[in-house]
């Protein structure tokens, strides 16, 4: 089996609603859809993550697509070193891991089409029956915010998700009211996205112990790296990496170093499902979890990283998604985290998507149209 064809397009489907941080302001999500056809016909799916510009992403894509063509997607591994070393995307890693994680998914849905077994058996076999998925709280709006809260409670989610880090005095009335419509059975995280201070972060957790909280995500910024492993022994709270594992490397030295209870990062960080992988049997190795990450993705990526967790020995109630949260998806069906928490494993040869022509073509022309939806809003 020989790669034949690649195409890639940028993809937009707007939130239901606009997600608020102390760090982004966006829209909805925009991808880089990957279809790629083998020389015996098979179609394999993959997505590449945004970033900070989609275009650049796209055209990583198209200018890896020499180091794949013709390849044999067994053997996808030996491409990434080469497009690596001999195409220099060791020099911009994280756009290359991007554009990468896209190549490798496709490559890897067409190896388990070839093989008629879905892609978590490729990856070693599958070690649970399901993952769980959280419920994301987002904006300003404190009764809509409870309102949505209370949708996610009637959907059967029982972790809760809520960014912070502009305003403690608002943090602390939305925590707590969020606290109190969900009650003590669920869980509650909060992501600061490194927004506060290592003084702020100690005081503003000591407030806030009453909520009971999972975990934080990302409380202090993630340089230099004994910045948060240091806050982690100094509060009760378990503490979660985000920011700063932001490829193979930064994450293996910061797991190494167990600066964080919960490593939270993604394929397209690390740039392909199988260093996502060794990465998560790292955390597992040294004592912590993982928590799967997005910061906005369709169906399709989704999809191959829910093949991972259903692998990895070590990992959190309530990993992320947005599907809950998109008007729609680029898919025939679907996923089962839209309605409820609980996703179980794929049965169908690949990543088992189907990409629906239509919504695909309809998004494609949103992004020609719109251009992908900004992680900023400009004042008017």
């Amino acid at each position: 089996m020989k790669i034949a064809r690649i195409e890639v397009v940028g993809a937009n489907v707007a939130y239901q609603h606009r997600e608020v941080s102390s760090q982004v302001e966006r829209d909805g999500v925009t991808a880089g859809v990957i279809r790629m056809e083998s020389d015996n016909g098979l179609i394999g799916w993959g997505e590449a993550c945004s970033g900070a510009d989609m275009a650049s992403v796209l055209a990583t894509v198209r200018a890896m697509a020499p180091f794949v063509l013709g390849g044999d997607p067994w053997r996808a591994e030996e491409m990434k070193r080469d497009a690596w070393h001999r195409g220099l995307w060791q020099f911009r890693e994280p756009t290359g891991n991007f554009a990468w994680a896209g190549l490798d998914m496709a490559m890897l849905d067409l190896c388990g089409q070839h093989a008629g077994v879905p892609v978590h058996a490729l990856l070693g076999g599958r070690v649970r029956e399901s993952v769980d998925y959280f419920w994301y709280l987002s904006g300003d709006d404190l009764e809509g915010l409870l309102a949505y809260a209370k949708v996610g409670l009637s959907r059967g989610y029982r972790t809760f998700y809520l960014k912070v880090g502009r305003n403690i005095d608002d943090d602390l009335e939305r925590v707590f009211a969020v606290r109190a419509v969900i009650g003590d059975e669920c869980n509650l995280r909060l992501d600061v996205n490194g927004a506060w201070s290592m003084i702020e972060a100690r005081r503003n957790l000591s407030l806030l112990e009453d909520a009971h909280l999972d975990f934080i995500e990302q409380p202090v910024r993630q340089v230099p790296l004994e910045l948060i492993g240091e806050l982690r022994h100094m509060v009760k709270v378990p503490v979660a990496a985000n920011e700063g594992l932001w490829s193979e490397e930064q994450a293996r030295v910061r797991i190494e170093a167990h600066v964080a209870d919960v490593y939270c990062f993604s394929p397209y960080w690390v740039g392909s499902l199988r260093g996502f992988q060794r990465l998560g049997f790292s955390v597992y190795d040294h004592g912590g979890q993982v928590c799967k990450h997005t910061h906005g993705e369709l169906a399709i990526a989704a999809t191959a990283a829910h093949h991972v967790m259903l692998t990895l020995p070590a990992i959190v109630q309530g990993n992320q998604q947005t599907t809950a949260h998109m008007v729609g998806d680029v898919v025939a069906e679907p996923l089962p985290i839209a309605a409820g928490p609980t996703w179980g494993a794929p049965t169908v040869p690949g990543l088992g998507v189907l990409v629906d022509d239509a919504a695909l073509g309809a998004a494609a022309q949103d992004y020609e149209r719109d251009g992908q939806f900004l992680p900023y809003q400009m004042a008017t």
